[in-house]
């Protein structure tokens, strides 16, 4: 995957409380694709135990709801935005003429 190149289709992102929405937008063909993802730590998912939410419910909450998340990092595999675009990169193919993810 090429990540500079994805970046480049990036439209917008839309963040709320539990999804992060991706609008990739090919250059070309000016066709819009929007991928969602669960807004979730680029590490993975939060795991909290049952014996965390009884006993600590608000500490529980802190940690999930304001655990940093990574949209974009060049050198981590696992953002929101490489997670989003492999959710819709069979609506892309990589031109060689234009060095870019075209839509099909």
């Amino acid at each position: 995957m090429r990540d500079e190149k994805i970046t480049s289709l990036l439209e917008y992102v839309k963040i709320d409380k539990f999804y992060v929405s991706c609008h990739f937008r090919c250059n070309v063909t000016n066709k819009t694709v929007i991928s969602t993802v669960p807004f979730e730590p680029y590490e993975g998912k939060i795991e909290l135990s049952w014996q965390d939410i009884v006993f600590h419910p608000i500490q529980s909450w802190d940690r999930y709801y304001h655990t940093p998340i990574t949209i974009y990092n060049s050198s981590c595999e696992d953002t929101i935005v490489k997670k989003a675009f492999k959710k819709v990169s069979k609506y892309f193919k990589w031109d060689a003429d234009t060095q870019n993810y075209i839509y099909i």
